[in-house]
Parts: C-alpha cells; sequence; structure tokens
C-alpha cells in the first residue's frame, strides 16, 4: 500500500500549528509533579520532554522510569542522560507503587533507561514494580516499556511471569537507520523479542512504536511496519520526531497529519488491532484507551 503523495513539510523555520502545545499546568499534573519528586522518582514525560505531558497527567496517566535516570546506551534521538549509572535501587518499586495508589491512576505506564551492566536486575525490577503496584493499586492497569535486553529471553521470561496488561517495546525506527538512532541496538533483536513474547505469553497484548522524520523512505517504513505486524504485534504507535537539542539527530522532514492518517489505515490493514498514529503520539499517548481497545473483541 502506497502513502498518498503529499510535499514534505521543511522542518525548518517556525513549527506548524499541528505541532504545538500548551504548557502544562492544573492541579493533577503539579500533584504528580510534586509526589514524584517528594519520592524520588523519575518519569519519563520529563526526561524526554515529552510534549503531552500536560494532557496525561491530567487524564491521571503517567510514565514512571525504572532504575535510575542514567542510560547505558547514547542513542541519538534520546534526551534522557547518558553515563556511568549508580547501583540499581531495588526499593523503587514500592515507591512507584506508592505514587500510582495516591494520585489514583487508572493506568501506569513503567519503563526505564537501558541497565545494559545487569539486564538481569533491571528485569527483576520491572517484575517487581508490576507486583507492587497490583497490590497497592489493584484496580490500575500496568503497561510495561521494557528495552531488548540485550536478548536475554531469561530477563524477558522474568517480566512476563509478573503478567503486565501489555508489553510494549518501542522499534523506533527503520533498520538502515539504527546504527545513527539507536547504537547498541539491532532491528532483529527488537524484531525477535516481539515475537518471542507471543511464544511465551501467546496472550499478552504487545506493543511497539516508530518515530518519523529520521531519514526513512516510505517503501522501508512500509516494509518495516510489516514485519513488525508479522510478529503478532496488537498496537502500533506512530508519532513525529522531534530534535530534544541541537546536540541530537535533526529532523529530515515533517509529516502531515493527513499522512498520519493515512498511515493509520495502512497499519489497520495490515492487522494491527489499534493504531496511534498522530504528529504529537508518543509511546504512552492514549495508553489506557488503547488498553481498552485491544481488550475488546474482534468485530
Amino acid at each position: 500500500m502506497d502513502l498518498v503523495q503529499i510535499t514534505p513539510t521543511s522542518p525548518a523555520g517556525p513549527r506548524p500549528e499541528w505541532l504545538r502545545v500548551r504548557a502544562p499546568g492544573g492541579e493533577n499534573f503539579q500533584h504528580l509533579k510534586s509526589l514524584a519528586r517528594g519520592l524520588g522518582l523519575h518519569t519519563v514525560c520529563e526526561s524526554a520532554h515529552c510534549p503531552n505531558i500536560g494532557e496525561c497527567w491530567h487524564h491521571r496517566t503517567a510514565t514512571f522510569m525504572l532504575l535510575g535516570e542514567i542510560c547505558t546506551r547514547r542513542c541519538g534521538f534520546c534526551a534522557v542522560p547518558k553515563g556511568r549509572p549508580k547501583a540499581i535501587d531495588y526499593e523503587e518499586p514500592r515507591r512507584v507503587a506508592e505514587a500510582v495508589r495516591t494520585l489514583g491512576l487508572r493506568h501506569a505506564v513503567v519503563t526505564s533507561v537501558n541497565r545494559d551492566d545487569d539486564n538481569l536486575g533491571g528485569a527483576r525490577v520491572f517484575a517487581a514494580t508490576i507486583h507492587a503496584i497490583r497490590e497497592l493499586a489493584p484496580d490500575c492497569a500496568v503497561e510495561v516499556l521494557i528495552p531488548d535486553f540485550k536478548g536475554s529471553e531469561e530477563a524477558l521470561r522474568i517480566v512476563l511471569a509478573a503478567a503486565p496488561r501489555i508489553l510494549n517495546h518501542n522499534t523506533e525506527t527503520v533498520p538502515s537507520l539504527y546504527r545513527f538512532v539507536r547504537p547498541g541496538a539491532r532491528f532483529s533483536r527488537s524484531v525477535e523479542l516481539l515475537r518471542n513474547v507471543k511464544r511465551i505469553a501467546p496472550h499478552m497484548i504487545t506493543k511497539t512504536g516508530l518515530m518519523l522524520g529520521l531519514g526513512e523512505s516510505q517503501s522501508e517504513l512500509l516494509s518495516t511496519l510489516q514485519t513488525l505486524q508479522a510478529t503478532g504485534c496488537d498496537i502500533l504507535t506512530l508519532g513525529q520526531y522531534l530534535r530534544p537539542s541541537r546536540d541530537h539527530l535533526p529532523v529530515k522532514r515533517l509529516y502531515s497529519p493527513a499522512e498520519f492518517a493515512e498511515l493509520k489505515r495502512a497499519g489497520l490493514a495490515m492487522g494491527f488491532r489499534h493504531v496511534e498514529s498522530g504528529p504529537l503520539v508518543r509511546s504512552s499517548y492514549h495508553a489506557h484507551e488503547q488498553a481498552e481497545l485491544s481488550t475488546a473483541p474482534v468485530a
């Protein structure tokens, strides 16, 4: 399926209207921010400069970042600090669960920095966090956004044994751009992870996402989506890459809302159960709605 031919929007100059968002604020936003500070927690909403932070926090959906705030990889798109991380904090899962309970969250997304220094330890913290949230906030659905654990099936099994509602692993971009966008990662490893989830836990809802505008061709993008759908992946998210700073990879092009709408139609036609596609879409955008839709019977 070919995309509609729309003249690419230049990334130079002021952002178009569809990429503008209101500054975050409101009671829920301030409450969550102060609570996270008080418990010594990190949210990827802040660390990754997410444009939807105000909307998501207003609707009581938040993404907590486990295992500290220092990542062991140096991905060219990511605003999370890189370097040598501190020791894993095994008390962190309880603090996340306390925050979820205090805030009355409907849907909690739990992700992490890469911890290639201790992938099994990282997996155990994911599992402990799922268990702690289920204990303290049993009505809250838990979605995990996991790293590739360097291909460790043992680490993946540890997370799956804790039975999250959704398991998300972002592939981020097309295979040809991996060495620039995700050094230290491999597209084939991410595809194998998604495939292994369905092999180990066939009923687990899986999810993946890509950023657009890093230099991918339309043909490779569609081929990549077909490869991901062939793993049995249920949910797909597609959003516009926005450069966090001049030290990060440049934006090669901006996709219009019409192009994102066409990609959504293409993804659904391929067999994804739900596709969230738009300029400001990020992994956790409308996450609670995706969980509800993905568990509904197929019409």
